[in-house]
């Protein structure tokens, strides 16, 4: 199979692409690098069944190249992590709507099955927990710029589901849940990058709010495995699945453990939320999957533990510290 990978030099779509590659798949990514990096893709250059293009998604001509020559489209490129969200809501909302609708406009043109990928901010500030594929998204107010990314992203499945309905196009919508693993930045506000460094460094590791909202983290390699079970799935079309694990963790509870992990001895600093992103600033107490419906269709189970996931970051940290100072 050829797959394209929108936003393949970001850190899922990186991984994603060595799965694939490893078993003989030939893979395009396009990505204009504005989150994702060249060197997560730099062991891939020289492969000879990859190929990669940095470029703008909205480049019409192009996409529609990538389309044409791929069998289907993994969908991964979109505006990522809070602080970006919060910091370029414009930019969020243009990115996520506007290279969905265009992809898949140029999809059913091609008649090519299409995975998006979407997020677990789209059930907002919804209270039932576990959260079900079924249930209420519940969002905020729109003078809040947290939830235009979570409207963005619920958006791209009603399109993703529309296209399925209206046009016949392949699609299947999965929602991730915090998908954590080695090459992913603390850039752009994802907390265990951040954590990790932070502990590593010795420097004081800060938490947002009081530290007693909780998540639940998936290793790539799972998030991974989801994404193309269900690709191959030909049930899965016009569905929408979760993607997480259910290994519950406050994020105090998750510094405490980095900071056991490594070893640390930096101090638990908090820091208020109208600091750390913007006076407004809301944030969901829990987020936590059932996955009952993606076991029931490609019996997908997540393989990784919270310590497993820390301690491949960890050790993927000094890893590159390791080599920088050589």
């Amino acid at each position: 199979m050829n797959y394209l990978i929108t936003g393949g030099a970001g850190f899922i779509g990186s991984h994603l692409a060595d799965s694939l590659l490893a078993d003989g798949h030939s893979v395009s990514i396009i990505d204009d690098l504005s989150t994702g990096s060249i060197k997560n893709i730099a062991h891939l250059r020289t492969h000879p069944r990859f190929h990669y293009v940095i470029n703008s998604m909205m480049n019409a001509s192009l996409l529609g190249e990538m389309v044409d020559a791929a069998d289907a489209v993994f969908h991964l490129a979109a505006a990522v992590g809070v602080k970006l969200i919060v910091e370029s809501p414009v930019r969020t909302i243009e990115t996520n709507i506007q290279c969905t609708e265009l992809l898949l406009a140029i999809a059913a043109k091609k008649g090519k099955r299409v995975l998006v990928a979407s997020t677990s901010e789209v059930y907002g500030k919804s209270t039932d927990i576990p959260f079900r594929e079924t249930g209420d998204l519940v969002m905020g107010p729109t003078n809040r710029g947290r939830w235009s990314y979570a409207c963005s992203k619920a958006i791209d499945e009603f399109l993703a589901i529309a296209y399925w309905h209206e046009k016949r196009l392949p699609t299947v919508v999965v929602r991730l849940f915090n998908t954590v693993g080695p090459r992913q930045t603390g850039q752009y506000g994802m907390v265990i990058p951040r954590f990790v460094q932070q502990a590593l460094a010795g420097e004081p590791m800060t938490v947002y709010g009081d530290g007693t909202q909780s998540r639940c983290f998936t290793h790539v390699s799972d998030t991974v495995r989801g994404l193309r079970g269900l690709m191959d799935h030909d049930g899965a079309t016009g569905q929408v699945y979760n993607i997480g694990n259910n290994q519950e963790i406050s994020i105090l509870g998750l510094a405490e453990r980095v900071r056991e992990l490594t070893g640390s001895r930096s101090e638990i600093q908090y820091i208020p939320y109208a600091i750390a992103y913007e006076e407004s600033f809301e944030d969901m107490p829990r987020r936590v999957p059932c996955t009952d419906k993606i076991r029931a269709a490609i019996g997908w189970e997540p393989r990784h533990d919270t310590d497993e996931i820390l301690r491949a970051v960890i050790e993927s940290f000094q890893g590159t510290a390791l080599a920088a100072a050589r």
